[in-house]
């Protein structure tokens, strides 16, 4: 079964709904989901969006921070590019209706409500309460499911890209996916003139995690095996503070609150930060995650604390209502008590190579938001910049579909997905054993700090699994845990070869073995390329490459 349309969209967050939104009137588009839209991390993030709003912040103020967050990775090209449209971005959620917390002073510069996280040095974070992924992710998915030219797929799994080159064609061209559609268990064909990657990122590879089952890395497993570079996956970053309760594993505490005065102690109530950064709370999520990884570890301690509870209870149940909730929920009362918190993996500053149209090296074939590497990040994401980023290279990537020349349907013939030669597996429990053992040694080997004895023994570990899947993955048919495994395999070997290139500790990696940045040479972009990847690429031009 092929199913044609112009724009085959393969996620469906905060990237690929405002794609999808922007190109819907022009162009047919089929958008497919692992499970529901709403199953993605989008709609976790509690924070905001980092936006110049507010009359006294600037562009160049905002560009300056982003930069100084990056660790000198940061492609200043890119930082301009992305903050000069933060405003009309916002502004065109605004028209879609996304409801953002007013500001309730009459002297305020903004109608909307601004709030500080860590690495700015102004209020502009636009948000909607504690749940801005959720009201972003809830509105735009109704536009997008009520608009005639958007057919939505849910619970569809891509498996690969199609490409030219795999047929037999002498230019390459990505012309589609095949996507298993997890309702009946049957491989489908996508067919389309153009493909985005929307998957978002990979943080499932680590133990412990704030996000959903559906971060399995399956875009940047896909792109690289399709031919195009990876960049930066050393660089993970931790978020400082998810909730330590064991029927919580999840639960991100927003950085908000710290920007609202939340302090950050030892389980015997003393402050700790000040010895790590003079910006204490405000300090970027690398510093905090390292800060509260250090005391754990020499206290033997499972937990740090937070504690809101000297703000008025009515600031916070009304800034923070979620949050609140959730803890009431699980016994903890933020106005009244600290709550244990923990650090966890949380986003991917790596990914697929792209240029400023989200183009990335094999033709036909898009990345926006967690799955790419733009060069917006560097070394560390500054808070509440990736929706930013999301937004901005959504507008940037249907600008630039728009302006192409329609291309004429493929005259290549796709052939259907081949199971001539699998069966259905009888031992389920390999998937579930390597799973597990992948994420384990992740976070054990590959965490917050690292070594070159630790990166070594997860290097030879990760590649007996891909061995072992590898096999798995030629005798029995696809299943939705074992694509899962597979591209989450590849991500983490990923992870750790550029790990063990970079030579020094910069950003969100940190090394024993290279305590210091690596004063020597100007900081370098990590760059893995596969064996099919052609020079003459779309992003082979990329600022950041």
């Amino acid at each position: 079964m092929t199913i044609q349309s112009d724009i085959l969209l393969i996620g469906g967050g905060a990237a690929g709904l405002s794609l999808a939104l922007r190109l819907a009137d022009t162009y047919s588009i089929s958008l497919i989901s692992k499970g529901k839209m709403e199953d993605g991390c989008t709609v976790y993030a509690q924070g905001g969006i980092a936006a110049v709003l507010d009359k006294g912040d600037s562009v160049e103020s905002h560009v300056q921070d982003t930069l100084g967050a990056g660790a000198g990775l940061c492609d200043p090209e890119v930082v301009q590019f992305t903050v000069e449209r933060s405003r009309r971005t916002i502004e065109w959620l605004i028209q879609r209706g996304v409801p953002f917390t007013h500001e309730v002073a009459d002297h305020a510069d903004s109608p909307y409500h601004l709030t500080r996280e860590g690495g700015h040095s102004h209020r502009r974070i636009i948000h909607s309460a504690d749940a801005t992924g959720h009201a972003l992710e809830t509105t735009l998915a109704a536009q997008v499911r009520a608009h005639p030219n958007i057919q939505v797929y849910e619970k569809h799994i891509a498996i690969d890209l199609i490409t030219a080159q795999k047929l037999g064609q002498h230019e390459d061209r990505c012309l589609g996916a095949y996507v298993l559609n997890r309702r009946n268990g049957k491989v489908e064909t996508f067919a389309a003139r153009y493909t985005v990657l929307a998957t978002g990122g990979a943080s499932k590879v680590y133990l412990y995690t704030t996000n959903p089952d559906t971060a399995t890395g399956d875009g940047i497993a896909m792109a690289w095996r399709a031919g195009c570079r990876v960049a930066n996956l050393e660089f993970n970053q931790f978020h400082p503070t998810c909730l330590f309760h064991p029927r919580a594993k999840t639960f991100l505490i927003t950085e908000a609150l710290r920007g609202e005065g939340a302090k950050l102690t030892l389980p015997d109530g003393s402050p700790f930060l000040a010895k790590f950064d003079p910006r204490e709370e405000l300090a970027p999520r690398d510093i905090v995650a390292r800060a509260i990884d250090h005391e754990m570890k020499r206290l033997g301690s499972d937990y740090v604390l937070l504690d809101i509870s000297h703000k008025p209870a009515e600031f916070i149940r009304e800034h923070f209502p979620t949050v609140y909730q959730r803890c009431l929920e699980l016994g903890y009362d933020i106005t009244q008590q600290p709550i244990p918190v923990v650090p966890a993996a949380h986003y991917t500053c790596g990914g697929v190579m792209t240029n400023l149209h989200g183009q990335t090296d094999l033709p036909g074939l898009y990345a926006i938001g967690e799955v790419s590497f733009t060069g917006l990040h560097g070394a560390n994401r500054m808070a509440s910049n990736s929706l930013l980023e999301c937004l901005v290279f959504a507008e940037a990537a249907s600008e630039h579909i728009q302006q192409q020349a329609d291309l004429p349907a493929s005259r290549v013939a796709i052939p259907d997905w081949d199971e001539s030669r699998v069966t259905d597996s009888d031992e389920e429990v390999v998937v579930t054993h390597n799973w597990h053992e992948l994420r384990r040694f992740m976070w054990d080997y590959v965490g917050i700090v690292r070594t070159n004895k630790r990166l070594q023994r997860a290097a030879s570990r990760v590649n007996l699994l891909l061995h072992e899947i590898d096999e798995y993955y030629g005798n029995f048919r696809v299943t939705n845990d074992l694509i899962e495994l597979r591209n989450l395999s590849i991500v983490a070997k990923l992870i750790i070869q550029s790990a063990l290139l970079r030579k020094e500790s910069r950003g969100l990696h940190y090394t024993l073995d290279y305590p210091k940045p690596d004063t020597g040479h100007a900081p370098r972009n990590t760059v893995l390329t596969p064996p099919n990847y052609t020079a003459s690429s779309p992003a082979a031009a990329a600022s950041s490459s």
